[in-house]
């Protein structure tokens, strides 16, 4: 799990190779030939730091309950002294940029932001920038991976940005751009369950040999408590979760104060909630901006139900390109903002070229060496196969440095009682027109948790002797690699969370309304929500980078183990769910429809550890387990 700096491998003599610096799909036959040597250039060159292995090495050990280092963590400060890059470091790259011909035009511990020419670029490099063509546009990237002067000493990390292709999470332009206003309404038809099977319409047509209930509006706080384990005394209290997305909700703190009041949840502090915003924003248009504010208010309000006395920090990147959201990302470790980071956004495998890898697993591990923890959601499109035709895994949650959240469908029955958990994976079938019948059951997929094996990633430490080899080396061939996910929670938007957000109705104005959502954009702050729960439980000490706890409690009372036919083989589930054409009223019409749940694409939730769920999602035992063991 170390990380690599410069290495000598096959470099001219005199420089070192920047493995990582060449992406796969800059092949030869894909090469259109030499960029034009005035073509401008942008990138951003990473310091490696006083000790990068070392960085690593403690890392891992200070997060792994059985060291002797475990929990012995580092403030912000101590860090930087330790682990950081050095003056003469930073000179001595700054002095080669410059004396390459390209301007250095701002720096900070991570990184120097650096333009010029192509041709600059190449002398910088030692490598020949081409045009590639990919996905029927062409980009420009090195034909050979980057090299710098040995004389650095590893001064290096990596160098990002001398490929051109899109960078951007899911949830370029001018700057300084105005933030939009809030996007377009989006209500949910009733009826509405309001716990699982509570409405159930017998003049319905039967599926699967019963008649399926409807869905439920969606689950408060106090449900997700109830099912996840959380006892009254468990509140979050004295612990910090910071959530990082794209832009900033202009009406966040009205919202999800209306939330709280409207839903039975404790109403926020003065200053509970507070947000470390950029100066200014860039590609909105690009980014779809105001797309972002639901996923603010997803985040934020999830939280703060789950754990409602843990203090919210919102750290906003100024878009959702690779580098402003790496720019969130090191305000938290470098301020040491908070002890748990949610963060539901990604992009597939694919596109995370191995440099950008470096770069985020740098602000990963020295977050764990301060006891922070990252949660990415694990994706919404199961094995990405009918969004991208490959089977592959989400980014950054393919990172051994931090926590990979899956998804399930949850029924929270009479009395707020957990039920069953399956994996989340759904298809979709509508009513036939004469209403007698579910149109091509179970339908085709629509959404579903994403997991799976990592194609670049090795297994790391803490999935040995979990991770049945079955799936490790699901890719062929002898090596074991990364598996996703790690832990899961509730995820399907049919059995989803409610939320109040304020959004832009058809005639122009501007009101609050609640929706049901979900998503593994869902289970990411949840399962953030249940930790800041279970560093109360531990006695306020940082739980830090979650994985090696989180799978030495594996096979244990600490987890529901979520199959994806929780009531019985060969008995499938599944909810009606009404929708309004327009998204918002019935005047354009109605569409019902089944949705059958626990059909995941090609992943699959079993007994054990699973691509869908992984370990499990959390049961009574799991908080108990804190108090149980404290330190």
């Amino acid at each position: 799990m170390g990380t690599p700096a410069a290495r000598a491998d096959s470099a001219p003599s005199g420089r070192d190779t920047l493995s990582a610096t060449k992406p796969t799909w800059a092949t030869a036959s894909s090469d259109r030939g030499a960029a034009a040597d005035s073509g401008k250039v942008s990138a951003r060159v990473y310091l490696a730091g006083r000790d990068a292995k070392g960085l690593a090495d403690y890392a891992a050990a200070v997060s792994d309950p059985s060291s002797s280092a475990y929990g012995r963590y580092l403030t912000a400060q101590q860090t930087r002294a330790r682990f950081g890059p050095t003056r003469q470091q930073t000179d001595a790259v700054t002095g080669w940029l410059r004396g390459s011909g390209l301007t250095v035009t701002g720096h900070n511990q991570h990184y120097l932001s650096v333009t010029g020419e192509v041709a600059a670029a190449e002398k910088a490099f030692g490598t020949q920038l081409h045009n590639y063509t990919k996905d029927g546009t062409v980009y420009r990237a090195p034909s050979q991976a980057a090299t710098v002067p040995a004389s650095l000493n590893g001064a290096v990390l990596t160098v990002v940005g001398l490929d051109t292709a899109p960078k951007r999470a899911e949830h370029m332009a001018t700057r300084g751009e105005t933030l939009p206003p809030p996007g377009a309404v989006f209500k949910n038809a009733g009826p509405f369950s309001s716990y699982y099977g509570s409405k159930v319409d017998k003049s319905l047509p039967s599926a699967y040999g019963a008649k399926q209930p409807y869905a439920v509006k969606g689950y408060t706080g106090k449900q997700l408590r109830a099912a996840y384990g959380a006892k009254s005394r468990h509140t979050g209290k004295g612990v910090t979760v910071a959530i990082t997305d794209a832009y900033a909700s202009p009406t966040i703190a009205a919202d999800a104060a209306r939330y709280a009041r409207r839903n039975g949840d404790p109403a926020y502090r003065r200053g509970q909630l507070t947000q470390v915003l950029p100066a200014e924003y860039r590609h909105t248009e690009e980014c779809d901006a105001s797309g972002w504010y639901g996923e603010e208010t997803l985040d934020v309000e999830a939280v703060h139900a789950v754990a409602p006395a843990s203090d919210l920090v919102y750290v906003g990147g100024a878009s959702c390109t690779d580098d402003d959201l790496l720019d969130a990302l090191a305000k938290v470790v470098d301020n040491r903002l908070a002890d748990i980071v949610s963060n539901s956004w990604g992009d597939v495998e694919a596109n995370q070229t191995p440099d950008l890898a470096l770069a985020y697993d740098q602000i990963f591990q020295q977050g764990a060496v301060e006891g922070i923890g990252f949660y990415f959601s694990s994706g919404d499109n199961g094995d990405n196969v009918a969004s991208t035709g490959t089977k592959q895994v989400d980014t950054p949650a393919n990172s051994a440095w931090v926590t990979a959240v899956g998804g399930t469908s949850l029924a929270v029955g009479r009395g707020d009682t957990y039920q069953w958990e399956t994996g989340w994976g759904t298809t979709k079938s509508t009513l036939t027109p004469d209403g007698t019948n579910w149109d091509a059951l179970p339908g085709a997929f629509t959404s579903g948790a994403g997991g799976g094996t990592s194609k670049t990633v090795p297994q790391p430490f803490y999935q040995r002797g979990v991770v049945p080899d079955a799936l490790a080396q699901a890719n062929g061939g002898t090596a074991r690699q990364r598996v996703t996910p790690d832990v899961a929670a509730v995820a399907d938007p049919n059995t989803g969370f409610l939320v109040g957000q304020t959004q832009t109705f058809p005639d122009g104005s501007l009101q609050y309304g609640e929706y049901r959502i979900g998503g593994t954009s869902l289970a990411a702050p949840v399962i953030a929500g249940v930790q800041a729960l279970a560093q109360q439980a531990g006695g306020g000490r940082p739980i830090g980078f979650a994985n090696p706890s989180l799978y030495g409690r594996y096979g244990t009372a600490s987890y529901h183990d979520v199959t994806d036919h929780p009531r019985g083989a060969g008995v499938s589930l599944g909810v009606v769910r009404v929708d309004y054409v327009n998204s918002h009223d019935a005047s354009d019409g109605l569409v019902t429809s089944l949705r059958s749940l626990g059909r995941d694409s090609s992943l699959s939730a079993v007994v054990g550890y699973d691509d869908v769920t992984g370990v499990g999602t959390p049961a009574a035992g799991y908080l108990a387990s804190f108090g149980a063991h404290r330190r």
